[in-house]
C-alpha cells in the first residue's frame, strides 16, 4: 500500500536525521510521521492538531500502515499540549502568521537541542525577518514543487546574535548554497513580486520605497550566480 505524500512533504522528511524523534505539528492525514516511521528514519512521531478531525484521521491512517504503536496523538493549538520530548520539530503547510504564534507561544523551543523544520505557504520574507530577530537561525533550505507552487523547506536551530539583511529575507544564502534544480524558478518569482511591490510603492509614494529598490536591485545581481553552469 503506497503512501500518499507529496513532494512538499518529502523535502521535509529529507531533513530528519536517523533516529530522531520527531514532532508533526498541524500532522493533518499524519502521512509525514507514517512515512518517517515505515522509512525508518525516526524513533518516534507526536503528531498534533488543532482539530479533531485530522487528528481521527491521522489515528486510523497510523493503524492502517502499522505504526501505530509509535505514534503519539495530542488535540494541541501548535505546541501547547504536547510533551517535550522530540528532537526536531516539524510545521508544514501553515501561513507565517500561524508559524510565528507558535513560536512565539513556546519560548521553551529557544533551545540549541530543538531542531525546527518549516514549509511556510505565505509571507517568507517577513517570516525570515522574524526568525532571526527571535534568535532562530536558518541553517539549512531547500525547494520542492507541489502542482504550480515551489515551496522553501528550512531547518531552523536556536543561535542568537545573527541577522539577515532585507534582501536575505527573499533569496538567503543557505538556498544559494543548497543550488536545487527548482532555483531559477523561484527566483524568477521571487523577482517578479518585488517588482510588482515596487511598482505599486512609485504609484502610491510608499515611503518604504528606497528600501524595495535596494532588495530589487540586490535581487537583480544574484541572476549570473543563480544561472551559472545551468545551460
Amino acid at each position: 500500500m503506497k503512501l500518499p505524500l507529496s513532494d512538499r512533504l518529502l523535502a521535509c522528511c529529507g531533513f530528519i536525521r536517523p533516529g530522531d524523534r520527531v514532532a508533526d505539528i498541524g500532522c493533518d492525514h499524519g502521512y509525514l510521521g507514517i512515512h518517517l516511521l515505515k522509512t525508518g528514519i525516526a524513533r518516534s512521531v507526536i503528531a498534533a492538531d488543532v482539530n479533531e478531525g485530522p487528528l481521527q484521521s491521522a489515528m486510523r491512517n497510523a493503524v492502517k500502515f502499522g505504526v501505530r504503536d509509535k505514534m503519539r496523538f495530542y488535540l494541541s493549538d501548535g505546541v501547547r499540549n504536547i510533551p517535550h520530548d522530540f528532537d526536531v520539530m516539524v510545521c508544514a503547510g501553515m501561513g507565517a502568521d500561524t508559524i510565528m504564534s507558535i513560536l512565539s507561544a513556546a519560548p521553551w523551543l529557544r533551545d540549541s537541542r530543538y531542531r525546527i523544520i518549516l514549509q511556510c505557504q505565505s509571507k517568507r520574507p517577513e517570516l525570515r525577518q522574524w526568525l532571526y530577530d527571535a534568535g532562530f537561525r536558518i541553517n539549512r533550505e531547500t525547494l520542492a514543487k507541489d502542482g504550480k507552487f515551489v515551496y522553501s523547506i528550512m531547518e531552523l536551530v536556536c543561535d542568537p546574535g545573527h541577522a539577515i539583511t532585507p534582501t536575505e529575507t527573499y533569496i538567503t544564502p543557505q538556498l544559494l548554497e543548497d543550488n536545487h534544480p527548482l532555483l531559477p524558478e523561484y527566483y524568477e518569482r521571487v523577482l517578479h513580486g518585488v517588482r510588482l511591490t515596487v511598482d505599486g510603492m512609485k504609484r502610491s509614494g510608499n515611503d518604504q520605497l528606497s528600501i524595495y529598490e535596494m532588495i530589487l536591485s540586490d535581487l537583480e545581481k544574484l541572476k549570473e550566480q543563480i544561472y551559472v553552469n545551468r545551460s
